[in-house]
């Protein structure tokens, strides 16, 4: 089915597959339960009887079942030629031929015959409420099957409404719907379902969030498409459903540049730093923003990792590895009078930075309250920028309570609250 989604939103047809797996058995079952026992009678009997098969026709649907039993479906269907010859057929008699042939063609494949046979059997008002049921059903089904998605419509929403249907019906619906092109109602059942969810306690299938960011990409919803990616790492995370979040929330209008370094260590711990030009990158910004070791520590993965250190730009990786060691070295040398300048200044901003220095430098013992000492003093420029980056420390720390507590009253919209969620996120959803 043709898409403008990306492939880490494609619609998997989940209910499709297996509903397909089911029918044959459903509808052979509906081809042998009822008016068996009419089949081989007497003539006295069946001149007794009030819905009888004449032996002409008996004779050849009997094959035609066994067959059927057998699963030997295309010599069902040919059995049932020969009583379809025989003239002057009874309602009866079409009606028992009708419902044997539907099971046959659907197990033989062939959706346009069954659809058409089911039809007439239901017509007939012969079957019991369950029966009708069941092959409400199997025409939903079948003209899924056949992507004659109005007609699935039909007998999907009949299914419904008679009390038959499940939550697979709702969501077969719903694709149906999206599938025929009609978004807005497929958007409106698929909201009521995922709110139904919602109140019962129940986790949205990843089909739901997947077909909920569909659409919203057809209809060019940015907003909707996001928060369905957020609804999908939340309940399914995964690098491609993070990855595309992530790309999305640095090109939302009013992203601050300044804060790039922020998403990097985002996509760190998510594990989607992973070219060289990423890992020199993030190394540059995190030395140029006065955190040496953190910058060090990125160089040193990237060799790790086995991404720098190789190719044609090495040299040039030596170089930024080189910087990063004698700038941390330097650090080292000038932190006791860093720390003791910043503790004697009425602002608590080099304090804090300071800290967060010590944290990105795996000493969160000791940046943590300096961290929080300055917070406390204020006159930070971008108070919300400080909780960010109080947050991820507290984090690193393995403090998490109190990390989404400060996580939570980040507001600023210039890109701080968005990342901010979305550390809340990875830390109540880890990837696997």
């Amino acid at each position: 089915m043709a898409s403008n989604r990306t492939s880490s939103t494609s619609l998997q047809p989940a209910q499709r597959i297996r509903r397909a797996r089911h029918i044959a058995v459903l509808v052979a079952a509906l081809g042998l339960t009822a008016g068996a026992a009419m089949i081989g009678m007497t003539p006295a009997a069946y001149a007794q009887a009030k819905d009888t098969v004449r032996p002409e026709i008996a004779k050849p649907l009997q094959a035609a079942q066994d067959a059927l039993r057998a699963q030997k479906y295309k010599d069902a269907l040919s059995r049932l030629h020969d009583a379809d010859a025989v003239p002057n057929k009874t309602a009866f008699e079409v009606y028992m031929l009708d419902r044997t042939r539907a099971s046959a063609a659907a197990g033989a494949g062939d959706n346009e015959t069954a659809a058409r046979s089911f039809e007439s059997a239901l017509n007939s008002g012969r079957m019991t409420a369950a029966e009708q049921g069941k092959v409400v059903q199997a025409l939903a089904s079948l003209y899924y099957r056949a992507g004659d998605y109005p007609k699935a419509i039909v007998y999907l929403q009949r299914s419904i409404k008679e009390g038959t249907g499940d939550g697979e019906t709702r969501a077969l619906l719903t694709q149906a719907y999206y599938l025929s092109g009609d978004l807005t109602r497929a958007q409106k059942e698929l909201k009521d379902d995922l709110a139904a969810d919602d109140k019962a306690g129940r986790a949205p299938t990843e089909t739901q969030l997947k077909l909920m960011a569909s659409i919203a990409a057809k209809q060019n919803d940015k907003v909707a498409y996001v928060t369905a990616l957020e609804r999908l790492v939340a309940n399914y995370p995964t690098k491609e459903y993070w990855s595309d979040l992530l790309q999305r929330v640095q090109s939302k209008p009013g992203f601050a540049d300044r804060l790039t370094l922020d998403l990097d260590r985002l996509k760190l711990a998510l594990g989607q730093i992973t070219t060289a030009p990423e890992y020199m990158e993030m190394a540059q910004l995190a030395l140029q923003a006065g955190f040496p070791a953190e910058g060090k520590k990125i160089v040193d993965l990237g060799y790790k990792n086995g991404v720098l250190g190789t190719g044609a730009e090495s040299a040039r990786h030596k170089r930024l590895l080189d910087l990063a060691n004698k700038t941390a070295a330097d650090d080292v040398k000038t932190m006791p009078a860093s720390e003791a300048e910043a503790a004697k200044s009425k602002d608590g901003t080099a304090q804090f930075n300071l800290g967060y220095a010590l944290v990105t430098a795996g000493q969160a013992d000791k940046g943590l309250p300096m961290m929080e000492e300055g917070m406390a003093k204020g006159g930070m420029k971008r108070p919300d920028e400080a909780r960010l980056h109080l947050g991820v420390a507290y984090l690193q720390a393995g403090k998490k309570a109190e990390a989404i507590k400060t996580l939570k009253l980040v507001q600023a919209a210039d890109g701080t609250a968005d990342l901010a969620h979305y550390w809340i996120l990875l830390a109540n959803h880890p990837l696997n």
